[in-house]
């Protein structure tokens, strides 16, 4: 049911932001992550409300983030539960911060064959498609930070039981698509995190091999429960609808600074 599989999802979540962490604190309705070794990565150093609605005050939210990140230059705040995010959109917009809205989305469609271009890579594959890629994104930051967004790839390992890069490589062997696969056989959980492609290979099907393969993966590990999040604003939302995932509910995230 959507229910016990947003359920599933969200304490997966949770889960991993507080194993990846270096170090975390809780909070009333959630907890703080920090990681000093990547201070410039937001999701490394952020406030995570997991709480459901009627269990956060959301005026005391704005408040309660200042103490726990005050000492950084930026702000992130995720917001699992919908309803607990939209209450939360008032106080933190009148505090300076811009709201996002995600969509969870479940693979409710056939598990494809997998295969291909598309297999496991390591970090030192992905640095330099994935530097290009940030430096397109962020064309004004400095090195460290680039160095910091590429390199905290490799604390995720902590996340999950199982944590896969996957890639699709050209046939000069220079990879093309990537995106993370995190796996928790034991509770049948499996997540697709960042799937990207260089700028030079877009609409070349390497994405397509990437996530098919992610997904290939997932079920032969027995996780039925094979999720991802996408931007409610995004056009992917669509691209990934029309690969077989399904909306079964929305998380938030505010930022400042």
């Amino acid at each position: 049911m959507p229910g016990s599989e947003r359920q599933r999802i969200d304490t997966f979540l949770s889960a991993f932001a507080r194993r990846q962490a270096a170090r975390s604190v809780d909070l009333p309705g959630g907890f703080a992550v920090y990681d000093d070794a990547f201070a410039h990565s937001r999701a490394n150093n952020q406030v995570v409300i997991d709480a459901p609605a009627v269990d956060i005050d959301p005026e005391a939210v704005p408040a309660l983030v200042e103490e726990a990140l005050g000492y950084l230059p930026h702000r992130l705040i995720s917001v699992l539960d919908d309803e607990a995010g939209t209450a939360c959109a008032e106080p933190l917009i009148r505090a300076g911060y811009t709201h996002s809205t995600y969509l969870v989305m479940l693979h409710t469609g056939p598990v494809p064959v997998g295969g291909g271009p598309a297999g496991e890579v390591d970090l030192d594959a992905l640095r330099a498609p994935l530097t290009r890629r940030w430096q397109g994104f962020l064309p004004t930051v400095g090195d460290e930070v680039l160095r910091h967004l590429v390199d905290r790839r490799e604390v995720r390992r902590r996340g999950a039981d199982g944590v896969h890069f996957i890639g699709a490589r050209t046939a000069e062997g220079e990879v093309a698509s990537w995106a993370d696969l995190y796996l928790d056989p034991a509770t049948g959980t499996a997540q697709i995190e960042d799937l990207m492609t260089s700028q030079a290979h877009l609409r070349n099907g390497y994405a397509d091999a990437v996530l098919s393969t992610a997904l290939r993966l997932a079920a032969d590990q027995g996780c039925g429960t094979r999720f991802l999040t996408a931007d409610a604003t995004d056009w992917p939302r669509h691209w990934y609808g029309r690969r077989g995932f399904s909306v079964i509910g929305r998380s938030h995230c505010f930022e400042r600074g």
